[in-house]
């Protein structure tokens, strides 16, 4: 019996928190209950949603593994010189791949270079497996929907916490959200969660530093 992985990621776009990747392997014969249980790409679902399937997804699937990459992590890779964001994900992906047992891996592809992503994974992997990089996997694969539905839910959970450390919420976490704009503005130089190689840190980094250049 064939056995699939399927991995994807939630939370590379926000300025605040981890990525989360999550793995999920599966006998190609048990992919019909996700399909019954009804997975999706995550952001299709309510947060309700996601949250009442993670348990199901659990027992579903063999196994599962998820690595959360904390903001500093991110950064390293975001301001190094010969990595980035798509090869962080790509190790981390190989790295999942590595500790779950499958003949098949398929992954959402964050590059447009899929060729080439494909193949910087590969060298990563100590097996030999039947590897798919596409996009938009998550639309296209229950496995790969059911990890990206475990990813955005430990995400979320991640995020919470954070919030419940610090006494406040700061919205989504994205760039774009007004809330998260305010809180960023007003703690940009407060905690560690945020993720400083993004150019809405550094803008209000910019700006607060002018400001007290006046002030002094």
């Amino acid at each position: 019996m064939t056995v699939t992985i399927g991995i994807d990621e939630a939370g590379r776009g926000p300025v605040i928190g981890p990525i989360v990747l999550c793995g999920v392997s599966i006998d190609e014969k048990d992919i019909h209950k996700l399909v019954s249980l009804g997975v999706k790409d995550s952001k299709l679902l309510s947060p309700n949603v996601r949250e009442s399937m993670f348990e199901k997804i659990k027992k579903i699937v063999k196994d599962y593994k998820i690595h959360v990459v904390g903001p500093e992590e991110v950064d390293r890779a975001v301001e190094a010189t010969n990595f980035n964001l798509n090869w962080l994900e790509a190790t981390h992906s190989a790295q999942i791949i590595n500790e779950l047992s499958g003949d098949k891996a398929i992954l959402d592809c964050p590059s447009t270079n899929v060729p080439a992503y494909t193949e910087y994974v590969r060298r990563l992997i100590s097996r030999k497996i039947d590897l798919v990089c596409e996009h938009k996997a998550d639309m296209t694969y229950p496995v790969v929907s059911a990890a990206s539905v475990l990813a955005k839910v430990v995400r979320d959970r991640e995020v919470k916490k954070l919030e419940e450390q610090i006494g406040e919420s700061f919205g989504s976490g994205y760039p774009a959200d007004p809330r998260t704009k305010q809180f960023l503005e007003k703690n940009w130089d407060k905690f560690d969660f945020f993720r400083k190689s993004w150019s809405s840190w550094k803008k209000v980094k910019e700006k607060k530093g002018q400001k007290n250049l006046v002030d002094f």
